[in-house]
């Protein structure tokens, strides 16, 4: 078996660098190694699908999350296991069902005892 370029990723590791969704992208994206140069390009000078995608999706799930203010975790809670276009996601931040109003407050408590401990660690390491 012969060992893969060093230079070139997966298709699905030069689509998560470029927070894309990868069944959205073109075949030939899909079907072939991305080297770094082409990755480097493709963020320099994004061609039309790729500006497409990133403006209208599908989003993938760490970017429906970020972009809808819940975890994760809180997307599966709800249901959502599938990518989301960017009209899917600005129809739920208009409608606020239950589900993402509870993930939100959920989330933003979670950020805010995190933010909490950070400091308590912090304010320890200065005293020692």
């Amino acid at each position: 078996m012969s060992r893969p370029n060093a230079q070139s990723m997966k298709p699905a590791t030069a689509a998560k660098k470029l927070d894309v969704y990868l069944p959205a992208t073109p075949a030939e994206f899909q079907e072939n190694p991305i080297t770094r140069a082409e990755l480097a390009d493709l963020q320099a000078d994004p061609p039309q699908w790729l500006k497409d995608l990133r403006k209208n999706g599908p989003h993938p799930k760490n970017l429906v999350a970020t972009k809808l203010g819940v975890s994760i975790a809180g997307l599966a809670r709800s249901g959502i296991t599938d990518a989301l276009t960017t009209e899917q996601i600005t129809q739920l931040l208009e409608d606020k069902p239950e589900w993402l109003v509870a993930e939100r407050e959920s989330y933003q408590s979670v950020l805010r005892e995190e933010r909490r401990v950070k400091a308590l660690h912090a304010d320890q390491t200065r005293e020692s």
